[in-house]
């Protein structure tokens, strides 16, 4: 299937043990602990892959620049905390979750939100 490929900090990783995350967002991510992250579309083995709709383009694009903000300020990876990001994210273009600032913005609020909710 097609995706996106992120390399983080293993350290980053929460331990789980369940890695694969089938987001409500209609995405997947697969947290690997060697620091491999892999963001795409549901896919199920026994069905055969759809092509690339601009919704999910987005919504992978969306995903990867959530977790590149959360990896670049040393924030732990798991699927709440990444569901948590992404809808904060919802607020700027994709492209903007590009800027260190909107980064800042989105890794702290998420994170504030996680200690709130004891994840």
């Amino acid at each position: 299937p097609e995706g996106v490929l992120i390399k983080v900090p293993s350290v980053l990783i929460k331990r789980s043990k369940l890695h694969f995350h089938r987001l409500p967002c209609n995405a997947t991510v697969i947290l690997g602990n060697n620091g491999y992250v892999w963001v795409g579309p549901h896919f199920s083995p026994d069905q055969p892959i759809e092509p690339f709709t601009v919704n999910s383009r987005e919504t992978i694009a969306r995903l990867s620049n959530v977790i590149r903000a959360l990896a670049a300020y040393g924030v732990q990876l798991f699927d709440t905390i990444i569901l948590t990001a992404y809808d904060i994210s919802m607020k700027y273009k994709v492209k903007e979750l590009l800027n260190a600032e909107v980064q800042e913005h989105v890794a702290q609020e998420s994170y504030e939100h996680s200690l709130h909710q004891n994840l």
